[in-house]
This record gives C-alpha cells, sequence and structure tokens, in this order.
C-alpha cells in the first residue's frame, strides 16, 4: 500500500509514543480517532474511505501471516504481494485523506482481530485453505465496491484512486481464484 516497512514503522513508532503518555491520554486519544474523521469528504465518500482503510489495514495483516505461515509458495507469495500492493494503496489513500482534512482508522476492528486470530491459529493446509478462501471472498467484494466509487464518488480524488486499485484488485482476485483452484484439487 505505501513502501509498507515505512509505513508500519511510521505507524509503530506512533503507536509506541500513544503508549508512553498517561493511560488517561491513550484512551482518549485511541476513543477520538480510532474510527477517523471525515474531514471535508461526503458521508458516503467518507463510508468508502473508511471501510477501504480497514480492508487494506487486514490484508496486510493477513499478507504477513501468509508470507510466513504459508505451506503452498503461491500463496506464501500472494500474502506478500497483499503485503506489498495493499501498502502502497494504504498511503496513497493516507495521503488523499490528509489533504482532504479527514483521518484514518488506525487499528483493525474487534472482527478484524478475531479474524487474524483464528487464521493465526491455522497451519499447514489448514491455513493455505482458509486464508486463500477469505481472500477470494474480499477480492471479490473488494472488486465491486472500488469499482463502484471509482464511477460514483463525490471527490475526484477517491474516484482515480479506486479505479487505479480496482485494477490492482481485479488481478489479486484472478490470482487467488487461481490459487483456490489449485488448492482444491
Amino acid at each position: 500500500m505505501k513502501t509498507f516497512n515505512s509505513f508500519c514503522v511510521g505507524s509503530l513508532i506512533g503507536v509506541a509514543l500513544l503508549f508512553t503518555t498517561a493511560t488517561v491520554s491513550v484512551t482518549t486519544v485511541r476513543a477520538d480517532h480510532s474510527d477517523g474523521t471525515p474531514g471535508q469528504f461526503s458521508k458516503s465518500d467518507f463510508k468508502f474511505v473508511k471501510e477501504a482503510a480497514l480492508g487494506g489495514m487486514l490484508e496486510v495483516s493477513l499478507g504477513q501471516l501468509a508470507a510466513t505461515k504459508a505451506t503452498a509458495s503461491g500463496v506464501k507469495q500472494f500474502g506478500q504481494q497483499m503485503v506489498t500492493d495493499h501498502g502502497k494503496a494504504g498511503d496513497r489513500l493516507k495521503q488523499i485523506a490528509t489533504a482532504h482534512g479527514a483521518t484514518l482508522p488506525m487499528e483493525l476492528t474487534t472482527k478484524q482481530q478475531k479474524e487474524v486470530g483464528r487464521l493465526n491459529g491455522l497451519s499447514g493446509a489448514d491455513f493455505d485453505k482458509a486464508y486463500v478462501s477469505l481472500m477470494v471472498k474480499d477480492h471479490k467484494k473488494d472488486l465491486k465496491e472500488f469499482e463502484h466509487e471509482a464511477k460514483k464518488a463525490d471527490d475526484s480524488d477517491l474516484r482515480t484512486f479506486a479505479a487505479d486499485t480496482s485494477s490492482v484488485v481485479a488481478q489479486h482476485y484472478e490470482l487467488i481464484k487461481n490459487l483456490d483452484v489449485q488448492l482444491h484439487h
């Protein structure tokens, strides 16, 4: 999504700084900004921005798991590609959000954290199949949402971002569908 490593390091440093302040401050900061703020985006555009940011963070987290836990080389490679591509897209989305006075969510939702935990508890072929199945489902949904936003976003920067990103998501969707067929045959 950006350069993933610099984004993660920056995010980790930011999180570490938050945790070094008083507990009351941390709670207040996290409560105020954990969902992000819309800035000048319309309600529908911010809904997309927020969902895209959260989805991208999940793809990166799960991609990191796949890159280390997967047994099939294709699944490992796909996981690493998710880290790279969704990292770049996340960086670009953050730049657009900042330019519009908006902030993005900074952590996965509870549901997403549970999904990461569920997959982290799997290993071998069970992990590979569960990860690939989830990626097929997520990329199908994401492709539809990005294509819709590319046509319907109120903001021109978001329309361009969604159009550019939808082509990458479409490539991911084809790759993961092929991996799914390979794993189930």
